[in-house]
Protein backbone atom coordinates (compact mmCIF):
# COMPACT_ATOMS: atom_id res chain seq x y z
CA UNK A 1 0.00 0.00 0.00
CA UNK A 2 1.32 3.59 -0.91
CA UNK A 3 2.10 6.31 1.49
CA UNK A 4 -0.27 8.38 -0.36
CA UNK A 5 -3.62 5.73 -0.04
CA UNK A 6 -2.36 5.52 3.87
CA UNK A 7 -2.64 8.96 3.78
CA UNK A 8 -6.42 9.25 2.33
CA UNK A 9 -7.58 6.19 4.50
CA UNK A 10 -6.47 8.56 7.75
CA UNK A 11 -8.46 11.53 6.35
CA UNK A 12 -11.58 9.60 5.64
CA UNK A 13 -11.05 8.35 8.76
CA UNK A 14 -10.67 11.45 10.62
CA UNK A 15 -13.54 12.90 8.26
CA UNK A 16 -16.24 10.59 8.26
CA UNK A 17 -19.10 11.32 10.76
CA UNK A 18 -19.06 8.97 13.97
CA UNK A 19 -21.53 5.97 14.00
CA UNK A 20 -24.13 4.15 16.32
CA UNK A 21 -22.77 4.29 19.84
CA UNK A 22 -21.18 7.32 20.07
CA UNK A 23 -22.09 10.25 21.95
CA UNK A 24 -23.41 13.60 20.79
CA UNK A 25 -20.33 15.37 21.74
CA UNK A 26 -18.05 12.93 19.88
CA UNK A 27 -20.69 13.04 16.63
CA UNK A 28 -20.75 17.10 16.74
CA UNK A 29 -16.13 16.77 17.05
CA UNK A 30 -16.38 14.70 13.60
CA UNK A 31 -18.57 16.68 12.12
CA UNK A 32 -16.87 19.65 12.56
CA UNK A 33 -13.30 18.11 11.99
CA UNK A 34 -15.36 16.93 8.34
CA UNK A 35 -15.98 20.82 7.68
CA UNK A 36 -19.87 20.24 7.88
CA UNK A 37 -20.21 22.43 11.09
CA UNK A 38 -18.11 24.97 11.99
CA UNK A 39 -16.80 25.75 15.82
CA UNK A 40 -19.91 28.35 16.20
CA UNK A 41 -22.23 25.88 15.70
CA UNK A 42 -21.12 23.19 17.28
CA UNK A 43 -21.27 25.20 20.14
CA UNK A 44 -24.72 26.56 19.95
CA UNK A 45 -25.97 22.81 18.99
CA UNK A 46 -23.97 21.45 22.26
CA UNK A 47 -26.18 24.32 24.11
CA UNK A 48 -29.01 23.13 22.61
CA UNK A 49 -28.32 19.44 23.88
CA UNK A 50 -27.75 20.83 27.53
CA UNK A 51 -31.28 22.45 27.64
CA UNK A 52 -32.76 19.99 26.75
CA UNK A 53 -31.34 17.56 29.32
CA UNK A 54 -32.39 19.97 31.85
CA UNK A 55 -36.23 20.50 29.89
CA UNK A 56 -35.69 16.65 30.35
CA UNK A 57 -35.16 16.48 34.17
CA UNK A 58 -38.19 19.04 34.75
CA UNK A 59 -40.51 17.36 32.66
CA UNK A 60 -39.76 13.74 34.28
CA UNK A 61 -40.45 15.89 37.93
CA UNK A 62 -42.99 17.52 37.05
CA UNK A 63 -45.50 15.72 38.89
CA UNK A 64 -43.57 15.68 42.30
CA UNK A 65 -42.27 19.17 41.85
CA UNK A 66 -45.45 21.13 41.54
CA UNK A 67 -44.74 21.73 37.66
CA UNK A 68 -48.43 20.79 36.25
CA UNK A 69 -51.41 22.65 35.66
CA UNK A 70 -51.40 26.31 34.51
CA UNK A 71 -49.27 29.14 35.11
CA UNK A 72 -51.70 31.60 34.92
CA UNK A 73 -50.60 33.97 31.94
CA UNK A 74 -50.96 33.66 28.17
CA UNK A 75 -48.72 34.02 25.43
CA UNK A 76 -48.62 35.92 22.63
CA UNK A 77 -50.61 33.63 20.40
CA UNK A 78 -53.25 34.16 22.94
CA UNK A 79 -52.72 30.81 24.72
CA UNK A 80 -52.92 29.65 28.25
CA UNK A 81 -49.23 28.75 29.34
CA UNK A 82 -48.14 26.03 31.22
CA UNK A 83 -45.92 26.56 33.96
CA UNK A 84 -43.43 24.13 32.47
CA UNK A 85 -43.91 26.29 29.06
CA UNK A 86 -42.89 29.16 30.81
CA UNK A 87 -39.84 27.42 32.60
CA UNK A 88 -38.67 25.48 28.96
CA UNK A 89 -38.41 28.95 27.76
CA UNK A 90 -36.43 29.96 30.47
CA UNK A 91 -34.48 27.60 30.30
CA UNK A 92 -33.37 27.86 26.41
CA UNK A 93 -33.41 31.20 26.54
CA UNK A 94 -30.56 30.98 29.74
CA UNK A 95 -28.57 28.48 27.88
CA UNK A 96 -28.38 30.03 24.30
CA UNK A 97 -27.08 33.33 26.20
CA UNK A 98 -24.27 31.91 27.28
CA UNK A 99 -23.40 29.94 24.77
CA UNK A 100 -21.56 33.45 23.40
CA UNK A 101 -22.41 32.30 19.41
CA UNK A 102 -25.69 33.43 19.10
CA UNK A 103 -26.81 36.98 17.79
CA UNK A 104 -31.02 36.95 18.22
CA UNK A 105 -33.11 34.23 19.84
CA UNK A 106 -36.85 34.03 19.22
CA UNK A 107 -39.20 32.31 20.87
CA UNK A 108 -42.92 30.70 20.58
CA UNK A 109 -43.14 32.29 24.13
CA UNK A 110 -42.16 35.33 23.32
CA UNK A 111 -43.51 38.63 21.71
CA UNK A 112 -40.67 39.59 19.48
CA UNK A 113 -37.30 37.92 18.98
CA UNK A 114 -34.20 39.17 21.30
CA UNK A 115 -30.52 40.69 20.44
CA UNK A 116 -28.36 38.68 22.89
CA UNK A 117 -27.08 42.38 24.44
CA UNK A 118 -24.47 40.51 26.97
CA UNK A 119 -22.81 38.49 24.24
CA UNK A 120 -23.63 39.99 20.78
CA UNK A 121 -20.92 38.08 19.26
CA UNK A 122 -22.10 35.03 17.59
CA UNK A 123 -23.09 34.47 13.77
CA UNK A 124 -26.41 32.70 14.34
CA UNK A 125 -30.06 33.47 14.61
CA UNK A 126 -32.03 30.12 16.88
CA UNK A 127 -35.55 30.12 16.77
CA UNK A 128 -37.39 27.83 19.02
CA UNK A 129 -40.97 25.86 20.14
CA UNK A 130 -39.55 25.39 24.33
CA UNK A 131 -42.42 22.99 24.65
CA UNK A 132 -44.17 21.53 22.19
CA UNK A 133 -47.84 19.77 23.22
CA UNK A 134 -47.52 20.94 26.71
CA UNK A 135 -51.36 20.50 27.05
CA UNK A 136 -50.24 16.61 27.34
CA UNK A 137 -48.43 17.11 30.29
CA UNK A 138 -50.92 16.23 33.04
CA UNK A 139 -51.62 12.83 31.03
CA UNK A 140 -47.80 12.01 31.31
CA UNK A 141 -48.30 12.10 27.25
CA UNK A 142 -44.83 12.66 25.02
CA UNK A 143 -43.96 16.60 24.19
CA UNK A 144 -40.92 17.94 23.02
CA UNK A 145 -38.91 20.81 21.86
CA UNK A 146 -38.14 22.42 18.62
CA UNK A 147 -35.41 24.31 17.37
CA UNK A 148 -34.09 25.49 13.73
CA UNK A 149 -30.63 27.84 13.63
CA UNK A 150 -30.40 29.81 10.75
CA UNK A 151 -27.23 32.24 9.71
CA UNK A 152 -27.60 35.66 11.15
CA UNK A 153 -28.11 38.83 8.14
CA UNK A 154 -25.64 41.61 8.96
CA UNK A 155 -27.20 44.07 7.81
CA UNK A 156 -29.62 43.56 10.76
CA UNK A 157 -27.05 43.32 13.55
CA UNK A 158 -28.17 45.43 16.38
CA UNK A 159 -26.08 48.42 17.36
CA UNK A 160 -26.66 48.70 20.96
CA UNK A 161 -24.57 51.90 21.71
CA UNK A 162 -26.34 53.87 18.75
CA UNK A 163 -29.85 52.57 18.35
CA UNK A 164 -32.81 53.16 21.00
CA UNK A 165 -35.00 49.57 21.83
CA UNK A 166 -37.62 50.33 18.93
CA UNK A 167 -35.11 50.22 16.58
CA UNK A 168 -32.75 46.99 18.40
CA UNK A 169 -36.43 45.14 18.10
CA UNK A 170 -36.90 45.97 14.83
CA UNK A 171 -33.60 45.06 13.48
CA UNK A 172 -33.91 41.42 15.45
CA UNK A 173 -37.23 40.95 13.90
CA UNK A 174 -35.62 41.30 10.48
CA UNK A 175 -33.29 39.36 11.67
CA UNK A 176 -35.07 36.42 11.95
CA UNK A 177 -37.71 36.81 9.29
CA UNK A 178 -34.78 37.38 6.76
CA UNK A 179 -33.84 33.94 7.65
CA UNK A 180 -35.80 32.36 5.41
CA UNK A 181 -34.72 28.29 4.36
CA UNK A 182 -34.07 28.54 0.77
CA UNK A 183 -32.14 26.55 -1.53
CA UNK A 184 -31.49 23.78 1.04
CA UNK A 185 -30.29 21.62 -2.18
CA UNK A 186 -26.88 23.38 -1.90
CA UNK A 187 -26.96 22.05 2.07
CA UNK A 188 -23.91 24.53 2.80
CA UNK A 189 -24.27 28.16 2.83
CA UNK A 190 -28.04 28.69 2.90
CA UNK A 191 -29.67 30.29 5.66
CA UNK A 192 -31.14 27.44 7.44
CA UNK A 193 -28.36 25.39 8.94
CA UNK A 194 -29.34 23.55 11.51
CA UNK A 195 -33.19 21.40 12.52
CA UNK A 196 -34.18 19.20 15.39
CA UNK A 197 -36.13 18.46 18.44
CA UNK A 198 -36.04 16.40 21.42
CA UNK A 199 -39.09 14.43 22.74
CA UNK A 200 -39.64 13.60 25.94
CA UNK A 201 -41.35 10.42 26.34
CA UNK A 202 -40.84 6.93 27.48
CA UNK A 203 -37.08 7.75 26.23
CA UNK A 204 -35.42 11.50 25.95
CA UNK A 205 -34.50 11.48 22.29
CA UNK A 206 -32.85 14.21 20.10
CA UNK A 207 -33.21 14.28 16.71
CA UNK A 208 -31.06 16.20 14.41
CA UNK A 209 -30.40 17.38 10.67
CA UNK A 210 -26.89 19.97 9.90
CA UNK A 211 -27.85 19.32 6.33
CA UNK A 212 -26.09 15.67 5.94
CA UNK A 213 -28.75 13.44 7.16
CA UNK A 214 -31.10 12.73 9.69
CA UNK A 215 -29.83 11.35 13.19
CA UNK A 216 -31.22 10.47 16.03
CA UNK A 217 -29.73 10.10 20.03
CA UNK A 218 -30.87 8.64 22.69
CA UNK A 219 -30.46 10.21 26.62
CA UNK A 220 -28.48 7.80 28.52
CA UNK A 221 -29.50 8.91 32.05
CA UNK A 222 -26.13 6.16 33.67
CA UNK A 223 -23.90 8.80 31.64
CA UNK A 224 -25.77 11.96 31.50
CA UNK A 225 -24.72 11.75 27.56
CA UNK A 226 -27.16 11.66 24.18
CA UNK A 227 -25.91 8.18 22.71
CA UNK A 228 -26.27 8.01 18.60
CA UNK A 229 -29.47 5.19 18.75
CA UNK A 230 -30.24 5.66 14.68
CA UNK A 231 -28.18 7.34 11.94
CA UNK A 232 -29.41 8.40 8.64
CA UNK A 233 -32.90 8.27 9.54
CA UNK A 234 -34.80 7.38 6.04
CA UNK A 235 -38.85 7.71 6.46
CA UNK A 236 -40.77 5.21 4.04
CA UNK A 237 -41.68 6.59 1.24
CA UNK A 238 -45.48 5.32 1.54
CA UNK A 239 -47.19 4.91 4.99
CA UNK A 240 -50.65 3.69 6.27
CA UNK A 241 -50.62 6.03 9.68
CA UNK A 242 -52.48 9.10 8.49
CA UNK A 243 -52.69 11.74 11.56
CA UNK A 244 -55.03 14.75 12.05
CA UNK A 245 -57.03 16.25 14.48
CA UNK A 246 -60.63 14.31 13.11
CA UNK A 247 -62.46 16.64 15.75
CA UNK A 248 -61.88 19.79 13.32
CA UNK A 249 -63.21 17.85 10.70
CA UNK A 250 -66.21 19.80 10.44
CA UNK A 251 -64.53 22.92 10.65
CA UNK A 252 -62.33 22.34 7.88
CA UNK A 253 -65.82 21.27 5.80
CA UNK A 254 -67.20 24.59 6.13
CA UNK A 255 -63.91 26.47 5.42
CA UNK A 256 -62.57 26.34 1.41
CA UNK A 257 -60.91 22.52 1.97
CA UNK A 258 -63.28 20.42 0.27
CA UNK A 259 -60.54 19.04 -1.31
CA UNK A 260 -58.99 17.96 1.98
CA UNK A 261 -62.51 16.12 3.04
CA UNK A 262 -62.57 14.34 -0.14
CA UNK A 263 -58.99 13.30 0.49
CA UNK A 264 -59.86 12.30 4.21
CA UNK A 265 -62.68 10.23 2.41
CA UNK A 266 -60.75 8.27 0.12
CA UNK A 267 -58.06 7.31 2.77
CA UNK A 268 -60.94 6.00 5.33
CA UNK A 269 -61.96 4.09 1.80
CA UNK A 270 -58.97 2.08 1.69
CA UNK A 271 -56.90 5.25 -0.47
CA UNK A 272 -53.50 3.91 -2.29
CA UNK A 273 -52.32 1.57 0.03
CA UNK A 274 -50.71 -0.70 -2.83
CA UNK A 275 -51.35 -3.48 -0.11
CA UNK A 276 -55.13 -2.66 -0.56
CA UNK A 277 -54.77 -1.90 3.27
CA UNK A 278 -57.03 0.36 5.10
CA UNK A 279 -55.30 3.31 6.38
CA UNK A 280 -55.09 3.92 10.32
CA UNK A 281 -56.29 7.21 12.24
CA UNK A 282 -53.53 7.98 14.85
CA UNK A 283 -52.99 11.47 16.86
CA UNK A 284 -51.55 12.37 19.59
CA UNK A 285 -52.07 15.86 19.53
CA UNK A 286 -48.38 16.84 20.41
CA UNK A 287 -46.51 17.85 16.94
CA UNK A 288 -43.23 16.35 17.95
CA UNK A 289 -44.99 12.82 19.27
CA UNK A 290 -46.97 12.58 15.59
CA UNK A 291 -44.09 13.99 13.42
CA UNK A 292 -41.74 11.40 15.20
CA UNK A 293 -43.60 8.31 14.45
CA UNK A 294 -44.64 9.44 11.45
CA UNK A 295 -40.86 9.55 10.56
CA UNK A 296 -40.04 6.26 11.67
CA UNK A 297 -43.12 3.84 10.26
CA UNK A 298 -44.07 6.29 7.23
CA UNK A 299 -47.45 8.05 6.76
CA UNK A 300 -48.52 11.73 6.72
CA UNK A 301 -48.97 14.14 9.65
CA UNK A 302 -51.40 17.48 8.63
CA UNK A 303 -52.64 20.47 10.60
CA UNK A 304 -54.80 21.87 7.85
CA UNK A 305 -56.77 25.69 7.92
CA UNK A 306 -60.23 25.73 9.19
CA UNK A 307 -63.04 28.40 9.21
CA UNK A 308 -61.67 29.58 12.14
CA UNK A 309 -58.24 29.28 11.26
CA UNK A 310 -57.58 29.51 7.81
CA UNK A 311 -53.99 29.42 7.57
CA UNK A 312 -53.99 26.75 10.37
CA UNK A 313 -52.04 27.21 13.92
CA UNK A 314 -48.44 25.99 13.20
CA UNK A 315 -46.01 28.76 13.08
CA UNK A 316 -43.36 28.69 9.80
CA UNK A 317 -40.47 29.43 11.64
CA UNK A 318 -40.46 27.56 15.20
CA UNK A 319 -42.26 24.27 14.07
CA UNK A 320 -43.12 23.84 9.80
CA UNK A 321 -39.78 25.06 8.73
CA UNK A 322 -37.49 22.90 10.93
CA UNK A 323 -40.05 19.91 11.03
CA UNK A 324 -39.70 20.32 6.96
CA UNK A 325 -35.67 20.04 6.72
CA UNK A 326 -35.90 17.04 8.82
CA UNK A 327 -38.27 15.67 6.65
CA UNK A 328 -36.52 15.96 3.59
CA UNK A 329 -32.95 14.99 4.73
CA UNK A 330 -34.77 11.71 5.33
CA UNK A 331 -36.17 11.58 1.82
CA UNK A 332 -39.97 12.59 2.83
CA UNK A 333 -41.50 16.36 2.49
CA UNK A 334 -43.11 19.39 3.82
CA UNK A 335 -46.04 21.26 2.05
CA UNK A 336 -48.49 23.63 2.85
CA UNK A 337 -50.56 21.53 0.60
CA UNK A 338 -49.97 23.95 -2.62
CA UNK A 339 -46.28 24.40 -2.31
CA UNK A 340 -43.00 23.37 -0.60
CA UNK A 341 -42.87 24.76 3.12
CA UNK A 342 -39.12 25.40 2.64
CA UNK A 343 -39.94 27.90 -0.11
CA UNK A 344 -42.11 30.20 1.95
CA UNK A 345 -40.65 33.14 2.80
CA UNK A 346 -41.78 34.46 6.51
CA UNK A 347 -43.27 37.59 6.07
CA UNK A 348 -43.89 38.18 10.65
CA UNK A 349 -42.20 36.02 13.23
CA UNK A 350 -45.13 33.88 14.49
CA UNK A 351 -46.84 33.68 11.20
CA UNK A 352 -48.48 30.29 10.84
CA UNK A 353 -48.86 28.58 7.80
CA UNK A 354 -51.26 24.74 6.63
CA UNK A 355 -49.17 21.79 7.47
CA UNK A 356 -48.62 18.59 5.79
CA UNK A 357 -45.56 16.48 6.11
CA UNK A 358 -44.05 13.12 6.06
CA UNK A 359 -43.63 10.30 3.44
CA UNK A 360 -43.15 11.93 -0.06
CA UNK A 361 -45.81 9.66 -1.73
CA UNK A 362 -48.29 10.27 0.65
CA UNK A 363 -47.49 14.19 0.67
CA UNK A 364 -47.61 14.34 -3.31
CA UNK A 365 -51.21 12.70 -2.96
CA UNK A 366 -52.40 14.87 -0.35
CA UNK A 367 -51.54 17.84 -2.90
CA UNK A 368 -53.23 15.70 -5.90
CA UNK A 369 -56.88 16.93 -4.17
CA UNK A 370 -56.01 20.27 -3.03
CA UNK A 371 -54.14 21.53 -6.42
Amino acid sequence: MSVATTDEASVRARTAPAGLGSTFTTWLLKEEIGGRVDGELAIVLSSVALACKQIASRVQRAPVAGDTGLAGDVNVQGEDQKKLDVVANEIFCDVLRTSGRTGVIASEEEDVPVAVEETYAGNYVVVFDPLDGSSNLDAAVSTGSIFGVYDSDEQCVPDFDAEDDAAVEEKCIANVCQARPLHLHSHRGNNLQAAGYCMYSSSTMLVLTVGDGVYMFTLDASIGEFVMSHERVRIPERGRIYSFNEGNAKARSISHCEGLKRYADDLRAGGIDQNGKPYSARYIGSLVGDFHRTLLYGGIYGYPGDAKNPNGKLRLLYECAPMSFIAEQAGGMGSTGTGRVMDVEPSEVHQRVPFYVGSAKEVQYLESFLA
